[in-house]
Formats: structure tokens, C-alpha cells, sequence
């Protein structure tokens, strides 16, 4: 298993990381923790999970469980240094944290004693804002997306006293470093110039959605990745399944997230499933497995620490963690760009 640096924090990470949002929905707490132990046990060290998780459908009722299944792993085998811990803060319109409130000097204190609670442990590796609060373009809203009426003024002032709290829990021992998720490159530049002029931590990574399907990433967030040493952990890496091509001609497995989300939050377009079917034909040229080469891709970009992907059951777990022996040539990547040029953003 390859290993990246995690910015400039210090840490390293896998170059795969396991997603947690199934656990307490889809995946039982019995196969969550199989999952940790066998996602260990092949060179994973990284975790990713979040205050709202889980997912398929968001309740109110399951809102933390998927950090507390975490936690009992923790508790039952005090492994807690065998991982690598990221969890995030919901932002603004999450009615089941706070009431839809947004992320202010108040929650941020509360929000991450929540979520030690619930983990079970007394540092948090890595702790992301969710969203921001003044909104943004991901999650299908790039058609549509107009920051005309943001308030700069009022952008700059939350993160300037963001990065104070912060700075304090760091202080504390409550977290060890700082990360954006669903954020613009405008918005990681303020954070950076701020946290720079001596407001708080720096910004260490950022979680974007980022797949064959989704290049979004590719263009102003890269350079600012690169030169500013903020690397993307992708999330969706493979378009929450579509890649696999279990969807293709229609199919709704049982269980699957598109039988409790039938659109896959917006993904699943007439030109979504062409791209699928054209890079499942690029695999089987080479002689790859479509979801190892689609994994693999993402996780080896050069401004990518690490991919997270997630698993409803141990043999789909098993079935990812062969992207870490896959060997991507130039060859393929070339291709694998022509497919994306042929089949640019289908949704």
C-alpha cells in the first residue's frame, strides 16, 4: 500500500482510505468492524467519517452513529494509533445537527466534543468543515451555482474567527489539524491568506468530489492543490458506484444505493452511463478491473493524498483494495483522458 504525505501536517496516509458513511444504515456494526479490521490488515490507516454519517437516507435518529460504530471498534480493541482520523462538522442546512445551524465560533467547540464522544477517542487527526456556509457548487449545483450575492466582508470575517476556535482546540489537544471539504478555490485561497497572516491553522487537505466521471478538480483546484500543498482526498471515486457498472441498462441491485436513492443524488444521466460503458471497454483492453483502474486513477493523481472510498459489504471492501496493486501506464492514462475528453462532465 502506497503512503502520501498529508500536506504539510506531518502525517502520512494510505493511499486508500475507508469511507464510514454505510456504517449504521446499509453495513451493520459487525461488518463495519470487519471491514476495520480487514482494510488494517492490508496497509489501510486512514478514516474518514463525518458528524451527519450515515447516509441512504440522513435521519435524525442515526445522525452519529456511524462515528460511534468507529468508536466501538476503538473501545473493543484499543487500536486507536493504527488509524488515521478524519471526521467533519455538517455546514449551514443540516437539520439534524444544531437545527440547520451554520458553522460558527459556538458549534465548532460543541461539534467536536461531539464527535471525541462518540469515537471514543481524545484527538481528532484531521477535522473538516463539511461545506461552506455560504454554499457552493458541488453536490450537482455547478449548473446552476451563483455566488453573486455572497457578502465578502462576511465570508472572511467567519473564517477569521473559525481559524481562532480552531486554533484553540488545536491548543487543546482536541484536534491535530484542519481541512475544507466541497470547497472553491477562492474560498481555499482566503482560508490559506488568513490562516498565513496568523489567524490559525493552515488549511491541510481538501475533500471534493473527484472521479472518471467528475473532473472538476482537474482545473483551478489542482494548481492551487500543487502550489499550496493542500492535496485532494477524493470522495465518490467511483460516482457512488456508477463506475462499477452494476447500474448499467437500468439494473437496481437490492440493497444498492440507487434502490434508496434512485437518481445517486443527480448522477445517473443517459450520458453517465455512455462514459461507464466506455471506460469498462478501456479496462478490458488493458486487462484491468474497471473499479480497481477507476480507484487506482484517482488515488495516483499527482495532487491526491488519498481516495476515499466506501463499502456496503467485506467482499466489495476486498474487491477495492486490489486498486492498490494496479499498475496505471502512460498508455492507459492517455486513454483513460480521451474517453474523459469524448465524455466530458455527464452530470
Amino acid at each position: 500500500m502506497r503512503r502520501n504525505p498529508l500536506g504539510r501536517t506531518g502525517m502520512e496516509v494510505s493511499e486508500l482510505c475507508l469511507g464510514t458513511m454505510t456504517f449504521g444504515t446499509q453495513t451493520s456494526r459487525a461488518e463495519a468492524h470487519a471491514q476495520m479490521d480487514r482494510a488494517l490488515e492490508a496497509g489501510v490507516d486512514f478514516l474518514d467519517t463525518a458528524e451527519m454519517y450515515p447516509v441512504n437516507p440522513v435521519a435524525a435518529e442515526t445522525v452519529g452513529l456511524s462515528e460511534e460504530i468507529v468508536g466501538d471498534w476503538f473501545a473493543r480493541g484499543g487500536r486507536r494509533d493504527a488509524w488515521v482520523v478524519a471526521t467533519k462538522h455538517s455546514g449551514e442546512g443540516m437539520r439534524h445537527a444544531r437545527g440547520g445551524a451554520p458553522i460558527t465560533a459556538e458549534t465548532i467547540p460543541e461539534a467536536i466534543e461531539g464527535s471525541l464522544r462518540r469515537l471514543k477517542i481524545d484527538c481528532i487527526d484531521l477535522y473538516q468543515f463539511h461545506w461552506p456556509n455560504r454554499g457552493s457548487y458541488h453536490f450537482r449545483q455547478n449548473w446552476r451555482y451563483d455566488p453573486s450575492g455572497q457578502d465578502r466582508a462576511a465570508t472572511r470575517a467567519h473564517m477569521e474567527e473559525a481559524l481562532g476556535v480552531l486554533e484553540r482546540q488545536v491548543e487543546k489537544g482536541n484536534i491535530r489539524a484542519f481541512g475544507l471539504s466541497n470547497e472553491t478555490a477562492w474560498g481555499t485561497a482566503q482560508w490559506l491568506a488568513l490562516a498565513e497572516a496568523g489567524h490559525g491553522p493552515r488549511v491541510a487537505s481538501m475533500q471534493n468530489e473527484y472521479s472518471l466521471l467528475c473532473r472538476i478538480y482537474d482545473t483551478d483546484m489542482a494548481e492551487l492543490s500543487v502550489n499550496e500543498d493542500v492535496p485532494l482526498l477524493p470522495f465518490s471515486p467511483l460516482a457512488a458506484g456508477l463506475l462499477s457498472g452494476k447500474y448499467q441498462g437500468g439494473a437496481v441491485p437490492a440493497g444498492s444505493r440507487r434502490s434508496l436513492n434512485a437518481t445517486l443524488g443527480g448522477r445517473v444521466t443517459p450520458r453517465a452511463l455512455e462514459a461507464v460503458a466506455a471506460y469498462h471497454a478501456l479496462a478490458g483492453r488493458f486487462g484491468l478491473d474497471p473499479v480497481q483502474m477507476a480507484l487506482a486513477w484517482a488515488a495516483r493523481r499527482p495532487f491526491v493524498a488519498s481516495a476515499i472510498f466506501g463499502a456496503t459489504r467485506l467482499d466489495q471492501l476486498e474487491h477495492a483494495l486490489g486498486a492498490a496493486e494496479v499498475t496505471l501506464s502512460d498508455e492507459l492514462c492517455a486513454e483513460i483522458d480521451a474517453v474523459h475528453r469524448a465524455h466530458p462532465m455527464p452530470y
